[in-house]
């Protein structure tokens, strides 16, 4: 094929691509807004972990589900509002 024959994809159509590639390996898209105690909370976060938004939620959640699973989310949500988060 020679670079003619090559069609540029638009910026639309390779985020088209890529969510497809993503969906296809099993991954799913969650999006939200942050209140502003959550964005320091995720600030924080991130410039000691240095993680990427992806890995940041897929660990929160993980870590939600835990607590769930071990009877401890009263114990976090008790936390954050005494300590203002």
């Amino acid at each position: 094929m020679t670079a003619q024959e090559k069609k540029t994809l638009s910026n639309a159509e390779k985020q088209q691509r890529y969510r497809e590639r993503q969906k296809g390996s099993g991954k799913k898209e969650l999006r939200g807004y942050l209140t502003p105690e959550a964005l320091a909370c995720y600030q924080e976060i991130q410039q000691k972990t240095e993680w990427s938004d992806s890995v940041m939620l897929s660990n929160a959640i993980r870590l939600m589900y835990a607590a769930h699973k071990l009877g401890q989310i009263g114990l976090l949500n008790g936390w954050l509002t005494e300590h203002k988060k």
